[in-house]
């Protein structure tokens, strides 16, 4: 989880050294601090949230990651249409 300027830094650098290392991160906040927004798109990573803060203390990551958990748990544990016994549409 990647949400600001020191993070950035260091996203950036394994980026350039680890072209995959990429596939690992996740933009979860857009920092106010001035330079992150650049970082991000540099990276190639979009925030999920933009809360306007800049803690520094890896608070944006941490309200994220709810939302990381909550999308994995979709994917992983929500019936289909055909599992829920939902039916086709009725003409």
């Amino acid at each position: 989880m990647e949400d600001t300027v020191l993070f950035g830094a260091a996203a950036l650098v394994a980026t350039r050294l680890v072209p995959t290392v990429r596939e690992y991160l996740i933009g979860s906040h857009l920092s106010e601090e001035p330079g992150h927004r650049v970082m991000l798109e540099t990276i190639g990573l979009k925030p999920m949230l933009h809360m306007c803060m800049r803690l520094g203390e890896g608070t944006g990551a941490a309200l994220a990651m709810n939302l990381v958990d909550a999308a994995i748990k979709i994917l992983n544990e929500m019936a289909t249409f055909a599992g829920a016994g939902v039916s086709g549409a009725i003409d």
